[in-house]
């Protein structure tokens, strides 16, 4: 593997450091097995399986800040290099727009695109609530904005565990190239994460079973994936852009969903403005409750796996599930 270039300054004193120290513990520092693959994900689900599938093998860096929004991504010249000296990049293409252009100029890191796990027989908007825009002014709304051109179709593909321990599997095989070593370790790793997420796609396909509703009113159609792979149907405020702020005609759309299949919740997300969906839950005298499409983790006390169970039990409770 390739070493990071120390900066001069740092340089200077790791010299002098060695100078006062004996050549034998020197050497033991440069030995081959404590070199750690440099993983960079370009958000907090890619993350997440990197940090399991690596265990202690690699240093993950997340290059979403907590808190931001990942479409809004930005990077910094410090940034540009980090791609630039990694061992092994986790991106998902045309998700976060500068990230691609950066990659473009980049070389030398090997580069994970999980771009096919949000393009196979991935779910398209719901249709179902008219927002009073023509073909062409949906066309326009939708694409003008590279920001939030996701291929035509819902990227958060991570919002079903079956499809993120493909991820893993691909993960392993990765660092398995670059680290030959350490090949039953990723392996290993990867099938207990995998197995993890088996168990919690069980918990959602039991749990959301038999409810009385099975309508999801939401901030921006972030959803489509879990909503397909456990029956139920996704109605968006806005569509996949969540900056997307929803005609009158929308509103009046969502109202008549609401009433003919008796939604009592709508739900909003860290990241999105609740404004609107409150204001339309307080006129329909119904709930608001969060669900989260964990592009990022605002609470570092949990993770992936905790998220999404809560998440689970907020659907649980808002759909009358037994």
């Amino acid at each position: 593997m390739r070493r990071r270039t120390l900066p001069v300054v740092a340089a200077v004193g790791v010299l002098a450091l060695t100078a006062c120290t004996a050549a034998g513990e020197d050497a033991s520092r440069d030995e081959p097995g404590e070199e750690l693959v440099r993983v960079v994900a370009s958000f907090y689900p890619l993350q997440f399986v990197a940090e399991q599938v690596a265990g202690e093998r690699a240093a993950v860096q997340n290059l979403t800040p907590a808190g931001a929004e990942p479409h809004d991504l930005e990077l910094s010249p410090v940034d540009v290099l980090d791609l630039e000296d990694a061992d092994l990049v986790l991106t998902l293409s045309g998700f976060q727009p500068a990230l691609d252009d950066a990659l473009a100029e980049v070389s030398g890191p090997v580069v994970l695109n999980t771009a096919e796990e949000a393009e196979h027989e991935h779910p398209e908007p719901d249709d179902s609530a008219d927002d009073g825009h023509t073909d062409e002014e949906h066309s326009e709304d939708e694409h003008s904005d590279d920001e939030h051109d996701h291929a035509g179709g819902d990227p958060h593909f991570w919002l079903d565990p079956t499809r993120l321990a493909h991820v893993a599997d691909e993960v392993a095989e990765a660092l398995t190239e670059l680290d030959p070593d350490s090949a039953d370790t990723y392996r290993t790793n990867a099938d207990a994460l995998t197995t993890q997420l088996s168990t919690l796609d069980t918990e959602f396909t039991t749990s959301l079973t038999g409810c009385e509703q099975d309508v999801i009113v939401v901030s921006h159609e972030a959803f489509g994936y879990l909503a397909d792979r456990y029956g139920l149907t996704q109605v968006g405020l806005a569509g996949i852009d969540p900056d997307a702020e929803p005609s009158p005609a929308r509103l009046q759309e969502i109202r008549d969903v609401v009433e003919d299949e008796d939604v009592g919740t709508i739900f909003t997300e860290s990241l999105v403005n609740p404004d609107v969906a409150e204001a339309l839950a307080a006129e329909l005298g119904i709930d608001v409750a969060m669900l989260d499409p964990l592009e990022g983790l605002s609470d570092p006390s949990g993770d992936y796996l905790s998220v999404m169970r809560q998440n689970l039990q907020t659907l649980r409770e808002s759909l009358g599930c037994a």
